[in-house]
This record gives structure tokens, C-alpha cells and sequence, in this order.
């Protein structure tokens, strides 16, 4: 054999391992940790996205702490370390690894590049923390405590789980439609319940409730805990099945990607083998207006800015299990369907707010795939105010550079996060869930 051969044969014949997306193995993301180049794709908005000389940074983490562990690129060398055992687990090491929204920024700006699974490895990081003992955080072991106990993630009596209900709205003991409010929607935020109530109400569109309505689980997932995550998974969708529904809508961003895509992961199943279609109040709002059973009358007179929140964005591509080989060059076999946040709902709430009259629609420089996460979501809040108050306010500055008089989002944990920190800094800004504005213009 010849020289040239004997190379060729060493270059195509690379051992193939066998691999998967499955987030309980932190081996399945060796390969996408040991590859990442440290170009900071994660960090900086592409070139060709960024209007000017601001606001050109994706990570909310590494805006807080630009230290690099804090930044996907850290996160990878210290996960490789993690995998290797030659970083032992301690209070910085676990602060580095929950420092992070999860929001899913570096993760898109990565698959533009290299298609590594950035999102899905820092899961697994977490996985792996709570596997050996160490994770998650004080202030996330509170919210398991709250949902085992309570069965939300604010600790609030079960038995007021439906005091958002108003006399006026009308429930069906069975519909094809359910409405799986939320925790947030039923203790903290009762009006986004109420105004999706109502707007299903007003499209003559017969919805019902889960009698026992539990927590999604969002937090324990988010942080690692996937056991008890799934526990809640199974529960809630042989729920939802029992009730006959065919579809189930959510007014919660963090809900709906876990329904829609964490729910699936966990349980092996991709979305569509679910049993029934989950939808968000965007979705449901656009195509009401479309097929005319929603008609806004009443003008809405706002300079009005729209947040992309992560789980209705970027975070939301549908989910299809996988599992394969991977060989010469990091190719694997069969192909691999790269979930790169294009399936995101960005046309639909910009349908619906330039349909409302009055409304004028101002958009911010970081938008759609590449908006700047809130700060809040996925137990970062909870575990360290201080970067979901940092991730907010530089979302703020956005919003009054481009001089929005209101702020809306599709996520509770994104209006509740920006309300605050708008308050607390004493700013004169409208914050609303997009449910609000369409119940407004009805």
C-alpha cells in the first residue's frame, strides 16, 4: 500500500462513536466542547446583524461577568475539565455553571458557524452537576421544594391555583382547546390569565382547564434536575390526554418551550408524537385576526417596542429525538436536522401588533433570533438577581434609544423582570404582556 493510500485509509476510517441528543450523558457533547474555537460567535452578534457600534453582544452572562468562564466558551473548556475530572465541583465552579440564563444566544450564533451543540451541552453540564451531588443552587432547591410541595414554584396554596378566574370569563367542562395557565399566570400575574381568557372568549373559541393544573417543571429542568422534570412531564401530558384535548395554549414563553420542546426531550418522543399540538397565545391571536374572529375595534394610541422572548423564540424549534454515529471529521450518521431557533414565532406578535389600531410598532436593534434576553427565566432570577437585573437594564437601554413609550413581551418572567428594573431605576415605561394590548384593542 502506498504512502498516500495508508493516509487516506487513516483519514476515512476514523473510529465512529455512538452518540445522542440526550442531555442525561454529558459525553454525548464532548465533541461540540472540545471544538469550540473561542471565536466568541456566542458572545458578539454577527457582524452583519449589528447596526453600529452598539449593542453588539448576545450573552447576558458575559456582559455581567466578562470574565470568560462566564461566556459559552469557558463554559465548554470547563465542561471538557468536568468530563475529564480535573475540576472538582465547588461554590465558584457551580456559580460559573448557573450564572447563565440559558437563553439560547450562543447556541444560534454558533450553529451559523461551527453547528456545535452549545444549548444542549451547558443542559448537560447542569445534568451532571445534580448527577454527582453538587447542583443546583439554594435558592432552586427552594423551588423544588415549593413544587413538590405546592405544585408551583411559588410555594402559593394549591387550593388558590384558580383565583385568577373572574365571573365574567366562560370555562367548558370539555373543549378541544386547553388553557394551561401557568404559575405565574395564576398567582403572580393574574391578568395575563385573564386577558387570554378573555380573548378566547371574544373569538367564540370554546376552551377548557386541567381540574389539577400543576407547575411545567421549567426551573427543575432548567437546573439540572431532570428526574423530577420528567416525573411532572409524564403527569402533565397523560393530564392533558385524559382531558380529550387536541390542542393546548399557553400565554407562557417559559411553558411553551417546555411543553413544546423539553417535555418531548425528555420523555424520547419528538413533538409531534405528543398526542396534541401546542400553541402559544401568539400564535392562536395571529391567525384569529387573520381568519377574522378577532377583530381589533379599539385603537391603542402607543409608541410600542416588541421583546423577543427566548422560549417564543429562539428556544422554541420543534423537537425530534436523535441518536447516531459520529465519524472522520465530526460527520454523523444518519443526518442530524440542526434546530437553529428559525422556527422561532417572530412573525406573529408583529402581525398582531401592526393589525391594532393606534399602535405604532418601533423595533429594537437586537431582535428576532438575536434579541437580548431578559435575564430572568430559567431559575437565573431567583439564584442571582443581580444578572437578571444586569440583563434587563441593558435591554432597557435599547429601549430608549430607539424612544418606546411601552415595552411588550409573551412571557410573565420577561414583564415582571423589566417592570421591575424600569421601577426600581425610576423610568416612566409602560411594561406589557402581549395579551394586554390584544384585549385592549377588542
Amino acid at each position: 500500500m502506498s504512502k498516500i493510500s495508508e493516509l487516506n485509509k487513516e483519514r476515512y476510517d476514523t473510529p465512529k462513536e455512538k452518540v445522542a441528543l440526550d442531555v442525561k450523558n454529558l459525553k454525548n457533547f464532548r465533541y461540540d466542547m472540545d471544538h469550540c474555537i473561542k471565536c466568541k460567535g456566542g458572545y458578539w452578534l454577527d457582524h452583519t446583524y449589528s447596526p453600529g457600534m452598539k449593542f453588539t453582544t448576545r450573552c447576558p452572562s458575559g456582559v455581567w461577568n466578562d470574565f470568560d468562564a462566564y461566556n459559552c466558551a469557558g463554559k465548554m473548556r470547563i465542561g471538557a475539565a468536568v468530563d475529564e475530572e480535573q475540576l472538582a465541583w465547588s461554590d465558584k465552579l457551580l456559580e460559573v455553571l448557573y450564572a447563565c440564563t440559558l437563553c439560547g444566544a450562543c447556541d444560534v450564533g454558533c450553529k451559523r458557524n461551527l453547528d456545535l451543540e452549545i444549548g444542549l451541552a451547558l443542559e448537560a453540564l447542569r445534568v451532571k452537576a445534580v448527577q454527582d451531588g453538587a447542583g443546583p443552587m439554594p435558592a432552586h432547591k427552594k423551588i423544588a421544594q415549593n413544587i413538590e410541595k405546592s405544585h408551583n414554584q411559588f410555594g402559593s396554596p394549591h387550593a388558590n391555583r384558580r383565583k385568577w378566574l373572574t365571573s365574567d370569563i366562560k370555562v367548558a367542562e370539555k373543549a378541544d382547546v386547553l388553557y394551561f395557565a401557568g404559575c405565574s399566570a395564576s398567582y403572580t400575574n393574574p391578568e395575563i390569565g385573564q386577558a387570554t381568557a378573555k380573548i378566547l372568549n371574544a373569538s367564540g373559541t370554546p376552551f377548557s382547564l386541567l381540574q389539577d393544573e400543576w407547575c411545567c417543571g421549567n426551573t427543575l429542568y432548567s437546573v439540572g434536575m431532570i428526574d423530577e422534570a420528567t416525573a411532572i412531564a409524564r403527569r402533565n401530558v397523560e393530564a392533558v390526554k385524559a382531558a380529550g384535548a387536541k390542542t393546548l395554549l399557553t400565554s407562557c414563553a417559559e411553558c411553551y418551550r417546555m411543553w413544546k420542546v423539553d417535555y418531548p426531550k425528555m420523555l424520547g418522543i419528538s413533538t409531534d408524537d405528543l398526542g396534541f399540538k401546542v400553541v402559544h397565545l401568539l400564535e392562536f391571536a395571529d391567525e384569529a385576526l387573520a381568519g377574522g374572529s378577532l377583530k381589533p375595534a379599539k385603537s391603542v394610541d402607543l409608541n410600542l417596542t416588541y421583546h423577543d422572548a427566548c422560549g417564543v423564540s429562539r428556544l422554541c424549534d420543534p423537537w425530534t429525538p436523535w441518536s447516531g454515529e459520529r465519524g472522520w471529521m465530526g460527520c454523523v450518521e444518519p443526518r442530524l436536522h440542526r434546530r437553529r431557533g428559525t422556527s422561532g414565532l417572530y412573525a406573529q406578535p408583529r402581525n398582531i401588533l401592526t393589525a391594532i389600531p393606534g399602535l405604532n410598532l418601533i423595533e429594537m436593534p437586537r431582535l428576532r433570533e438575536n434579541a437580548f434576553c431578559c435575564g430572568a427565566g430559567r431559575g437565573t432570577k431567583e439564584a442571582f438577581p443581580d444578572l437578571a437585573d444586569s440583563s434587563a437594564k441593558e435591554r432597557l437601554d435599547e429601549v430608549r434609544e430607539v424612544g418606546a413609550e411601552a415595552l411588550v413581551a409573551a412571557c410573565p418572567f420577561c414583564k415582571n423582570n423589566f417592570a421591575q428594573t424600569a421601577k426600581a431605576n425610576g423610568e416612566k415605561l409602560q411594561v406589557l404582556d402581549i395579551s394586554e394590548v390584544i384585549l385592549a384593542s377588542l
